[in-house]
């Protein structure tokens, strides 16, 4: 007998970002998170992504323990706005039990026919700058402070629900011995005179804070065309400013300026965290913030977490420069391994971009869709 409850409480919250803690137990893959951020992503008066959408929290109890969980979300921007009758899940996490599956995904197959939604697609958060996808391939790899990791039985119970593929996400790595630096100056030289470009470097993060609105302003005209693309709000830009540039290092962010001095490319990278988050156990006290500031002192591989490029200078070689920029500051920290945040496949503009580095593919992630409602 499986019984779902509806949660509203700070202690069954708690309760809901540490079921996983159980479930991953025995895996060397699962990367935590911070329990106490996790918790605050979710408050509702504190995260300003609530304004523009509704969530609801489930727990799924089997034998009276908590065997599942799932967050059902509608972003109003997305469903008014756009015009897109999607109901989004996310969050989920389950035992090995097709029973406890379906009556998670159930729920938001209801909750949709309440709202007279056409379809549910999932696993996926409030925004593009939310954890996406449930992985397919590449088990055998850790995960990172940025996506989901889960079991391989995931795959089968969302088929087993009807659910059908919607999306491919492709994570990619490079090794630094695998670039020519040679290459890139000679094309960025080219580049900057033929445009009137310049690279900007960072020492201090109050100096990126002033350009942190424009930064999020280009990402979001990189890419509105995709069909993914959910515009993110300015209090939200203002809470993820708060919420992730503290863990990134000043000298991680690269510009790239016009003649006119206007932000036409960057790009963010993050020292990886994921053997820290592993020793912190979920909590920054009275240890975990030690291991997290020295990951990000002495991390020796990368994670890619951001970049943006003006439609008008896209395949023009600015990654170039970019990459360029950051080869320098790779050498001076010793940095030898690098990893790409989760592309969707059928995005080629970004694949091009990262061609001549010689990327693997080394994990696989889709998000998945059932139609709830026929349009007429």
């Amino acid at each position: 007998m499986i019984t779902l409850k509806e949660i509203s409480s700070l202690a069954d919250l708690r309760l809901f970002v540490k079921f996983p803690f159980e479930l991953y137990r025995d895996s060397e893959q699962w990367i935590p998170p911070i329990i106490s951020e996790e918790i605050e992503s979710f408050d509702k008066r504190k995260n300003p992504v609530f304004h523009n959408a509704d969530a609801r929290f489930f727990l799924a109890y089997k034998s009276g323990k908590i065997a599942g969980r799932i967050v059902v979300i509608i972003n109003w921007l997305e469903v008014k706005d756009q015009g897109i009758g999607k109901i989004r899940f996310g969050w989920l996490d389950f035992i090995d039990d097709k029973e406890v599956s379906t009556a998670l995904l159930t729920k938001v197959h209801e909750i949709g026919l309440q709202n007279q939604l056409d379809f549910m697609e999932g696993p996926l958060g409030f925004s593009n700058l939310d954890k996406v996808g449930v992985l397919t391939e590449g088990f055998e790899s850790p995960g990172s402070m940025i996506t989901w990791y889960n079991y391989p039985y995931y795959k089968e119970h969302y088929e087993s629900f009807g659910l059908q593929v919607e999306k491919t996400y492709l994570e990619s790595r490079f090794t630094l011995y695998h670039t020519d630096p040679d290459h890139y100056k000679r094309i960025q030289d080219i580049i900057k005179a033929r445009y009137k470009l310049k690279a900007v470097n960072f020492s201090r993060t109050k100096d990126i804070m002033d350009w942190a609105d424009r930064m999020f302003e280009l990402f979001q005209e990189t890419y509105i065309k995709l069909s993914s693309f959910v515009p993110i709000s300015k209090s939200q830009i203002e809470y993820f400013k708060k919420k992730y540039l503290k863990f990134i290092n000043p000298e991680y962010i690269k510009f790239v300026l016009d003649e006119q001095d206007q932000l036409v490319a960057f790009a963010i990278v993050m020292p990886s965290y994921s053997e820290a988050m592993k020793k912190a156990k979920g909590k920054l006290f009275p240890f975990g913030i030690f291991h997290l500031n020295k990951a990000r002192k002495k991390s020796k591989s990368v994670l890619f977490y951001l970049i943006g490029i003006h439609p008008e200078f896209q395949n023009k070689g600015i990654t170039a420069m970019i990459m360029h920029e950051f080869g320098q500051t790779f050498h001076k920290k010793g940095i030898t391994h690098c990893f790409r945040s989760p592309e969707l496949a059928d995005n080629l503009a970004i694949q091009q971009m990262w061609k001549y580095f010689n990327p693997e593919v080394y994990k696989k992630r889709c998000t998945y869709k059932l139609v709830l409602l026929r349009k007429k």
